[in-house]
């Protein structure tokens, strides 16, 4: 069985790149992650997770090296934390996808739990495919400035992708199913001021097959979405998300600690 299924749903169609505007703020990215240090004490009133495993994969042409800052914070948090492994992510070259496979199947069978699976950008499609045919070793999936709903010219970085990998990124997405949500719970993160991604590309449609699925809203550029303490917040928040037969799936709810209820748009206003 191949590890992305056929497409049975179409993407958004016709859905522009963000402008040069949105772009040029990518460069506040490291005044993100400047603001961690005075958003820690917040930070730490999240809730404790339950000692679960989480993978955690970058984005295109990244590394582990630069999900480290994440994956610490989640460790603070009471989560085993680990990276994909594999070096810089350029796409799915030959071998990359089983090897993902491998290490979610080892790490479920070390740990005798279930898996949590986050990714940044090109590294949520990795979780999203990756719980798709393997649901029952993944407890969660939960995405950043993923683009799973739009086609491959919603982004800025698809030549980026292409050059990286060596492959046609409009004849790869023909045989992926991408905006089809997972069947476990499912959360994108997302920003409208996203300067790569349009943020219509990254908001999960409701599916019939799961209803626990949702979109959350924070205010970041793109390549500053794993670096943001508002990000981080709702990533824990969703991984502390109880399960089961007897536990009914919560949506996020927006913190009422002081400051936080800010740096999280509201879910119901227009959207434009």
């Amino acid at each position: 069985m191949p590890l992305f299924k056929a497409r049975t749903a179409a993407p958004v169609d016709h859905l522009p790149p963000p402008g040069l505007s949105l772009l040029a703020l990518e460069l506040r990215a490291p005044w993100e992650f400047g603001a961690v240090l005075p958003a820690w004490p917040v930070l730490q009133r999240a809730p404790l997770g339950d000692g679960h495993p989480v993978i955690v994969f970058p984005g295109l042409t990244a590394g582990d090296a630069t999900t480290i800052p994440l994956r610490r914070y989640l460790d603070s948090r009471n989560y085993q934390t680990s990276g994909w492994g594999q070096g810089l992510n350029l796409g799915p070259r030959e071998g990359v996808l089983e090897a993902a496979k491998r290490q979610l199947q080892e790490t479920a069978q070390a740990s005798g739990m279930q898996v949590s699976l986050v990714g940044w950008s090109l590294g949520g499609i990795y979780a999203r495919e990756l719980a798709k045919e393997m649901p029952e070793l993944v407890r969660c999936v939960v995405t950043l400035g993923t683009p799973f709903a739009g086609p491959h010219t919603s982004t800025n970085a698809w030549r980026i992708y292409q050059f990286a990998s060596g492959r046609s990124i409009e004849r790869e997405t023909e045989h992926y199913n991408l905006p089809e949500a997972p069947p476990v719970p499912t959360t994108s993160i997302f920003s409208r001021s996203d300067g790569v991604v349009a943020w219509r590309g990254s908001i999960q449609a409701p599916a019939d097959h799961n209803p626990h699925t949702e979109n959350i809203e924070v205010i970041a550029s793109h390549f500053g979405i794993g670096l943001n303490p508002s990000a981080w917040w709702a990533v824990a928040d969703r991984l502390n998300q109880r399960h089961g037969p007897e536990v009914p799936w919560q949506p996020f709810k927006r913190p009422s600690l002081p400051g936080l209820k800010l740096v999280f748009p509201d879910p119901h206003r227009t959207r434009h």
